[in-house]
């Protein structure tokens, strides 16, 4: 059959793919900095010889061939979707030259390492020069692919298929009306909640036994999986059976690798999820980065923010830190991790204001790509949009436009997915509660398995078979993510703890 031997190149396509992502792992949590050069060039060829096979000739009859042997097929069968996400991942291929291709991995593998060294010393004009290049880069890469309206629904529709920036923004719209007078009444009550308990003295050791004893209770599975440490967390998959998440620690602040290992088990759940026939295989991929944002935001915060969350594990934190908790109750505790405060850096901000961090980038991205903003403003642009979103000014790049890793990637048109996915985790969580309503009462007792036994059978096991918005439409009945379900559950939780 020609299907099975255009599965068989793919097959390969793909592993080339995730050895190349082996690498990328590699630079980012052992490689030393010396090496940053080298593994550029190694980077470039690898992604050169996928991208000749993916556009030679033989691939394109390959498909043609499959496509008439699957004509006739219905689209809820395996193979017809395969031979439909095929072709779109072939079509994007061919029309991006094999020079573009190597010069673009080139560049972005050098820029990790020239975007950590400026981030640590606070200083862009160290990474500018590469920026400007990235940028540059991903302009052409928008023309290329090609688009109806603006550049930047070319960089969108690679990681939310479908999905235009007009429609992001009308979301976001709706978003920010509503998000806006809820930050201004909470900071009325600032003084209702205190973060002092999780700042303090917490061992690196003692944070990662606790972080990966929750997350092993969530569900994943370190027999297929390890945790490392990045300068950006992250999570990446070479298969199901490892999947590799990282955090960062702070000795002085327990958040940012609690939730942060939350958040990366999230979507380290899903990648264990993918069913394992389609462990090699182009079908064996999250549908989008709005889903896949969805369970890491789903585990970390409404779950791992809950009060009924919290009820169960106090008891095993203040054991593991017990002089930084012996009169910290766990009502203290609960409020402490839901303080609302406007922050510098994404990752770190609380779940009302989180969304207007990416907010602003999805705007600057846009002013670049499809205005032409120069790179160069960036930093004051982002400090501007700073204070008009969130009332805060960076007191630093570091803090500001260099905080985030997705840059130095050449990862554009990404940012969107986030806010996206925060909004999804809420309407698929409401969803699973009122088909099990016993879920929020097994989340008390530390038990798991019916939530992500709902997000594996409605989710996980779908990989990219559907595109984003037919799955949503599969799933929820709706036609688009809709902010509705966050918004009621960010009123009625910090309504609550605040006593709006």
């Amino acid at each position: 059959m020609t299907l099975a031997a255009l599965k068989a190149r793919l097959t390969d396509i793909y592993l080339l793919n995730r050895a190349n992502a082996v690498l990328s792992w590699d630079q980012q949590t052992q490689m030393p900095p010396g090496g940053a050069a080298a593994r550029a060039e190694q980077l470039a060829v690898l992604g050169k010889l996928a991208h000749q096979m993916l556009v030679a000739g033989e691939t394109g009859e390959l498909l043609a061939a499959a496509e008439a042997e699957t004509t006739g097929m219905g689209a809820e069968q395996d193979d017809a979707a395969y031979v439909r996400v095929a072709r779109e991942v072939y079509d994007d291929a061919t029309k991006l030259p094999e020079s573009w291709v190597v010069e673009f991995n080139r560049t972005t593998a050098q820029a990790h390492h020239i975007w950590a060294k400026a981030r640590e010393e606070k200083d862009f004009q160290q990474f500018l020069p590469t920026l400007e290049r990235i940028f540059d880069l991903v302009r052409q890469q928008a023309d290329y692919l090609g688009y109806a309206e603006k550049p930047y629904d070319a960089l969108l529709d690679k990681f939310e298929r479908g999905t235009t920036s007009a429609e992001v923004a009308a979301i976001f719209g709706q978003l920010r009306t509503a998000l806006v007078p809820i930050v201004h009444a909470i900071q009325a009550n600032q003084d209702r909640v205190s973060d002092a308990p999780l700042h303090g003295q917490f061992p690196s050791a003692q944070q990662r036994a606790f972080g990966e004893f929750v997350v092993k209770q969530f569900g994943f599975n370190f027999e297929n999986g390890r945790q490392d440490v990045a300068v950006h967390p992250f999570c990446t998959s070479f298969s199901p059976r490892d999947v590799r998440i990282t955090t960062r620690f702070d000795e002085t602040w327990l958040s940012p690798a609690l939730f942060g290992t939350m958040h990366e088990s999230g979507h380290g759940l899903y990648e264990q999820g993918i069913p394992l026939h389609w462990e090699n295989d182009i079908l064996g991929n999250a549908v989008s980065l709005a889903f896949h944002e969805s369970q890491s935001r789903l585990w970390e915060n409404v779950v791992g923010r809950s009060r009924a969350f919290w009820g169960h594990f106090y008891p095993r934190l203040q054991a593991t830190f017990p002089q930084q908790f012996e009169n910290v109750d766990v009502e203290a505790f609960y409020r402490a991790v839901n303080q609302v405060k406007p922050s510098f850096i994404r990752v770190e901000a609380d779940e009302v204001t989180y969304a207007l961090h990416i907010m602003l980038r999805f705007d600057l991205e846009q002013a670049v790509i499809n205005d032409g903003f120069p790179v160069k403003e960036l930093p004051d642009a982002w400090n501007a949009k700073m204070q008009e979103y969130l009332g805060i000014t960076p007191p630093d790049d570091g803090l500001g436009v260099l905080q985030d890793i997705h840059w130095s990637l050449g990862i554009m048109g990404y940012f969107s997915t986030y806010a996206l996915g925060n909004m999804l985790a809420v309407q698929l969580y409401d969803l699973a509660t009122a088909q099990h309503p016993s879920i929020p009462a097994e989340i008390a007792e530390g038990q798991f398995e019916t939530l992500l036994g709902w997000m594996r059978s409605n989710i996980h096991q779908h990989g990219s078979k559907y595109r984003p918005k037919a799955l949503l439409k599969r799933v929820t009945g709706a036609d688009q993510i809709d902010p509705a379900p966050f918004l009621r559950y960010i009123q009625h939780k910090y309504g609550e703890i605040y006593a709006l």
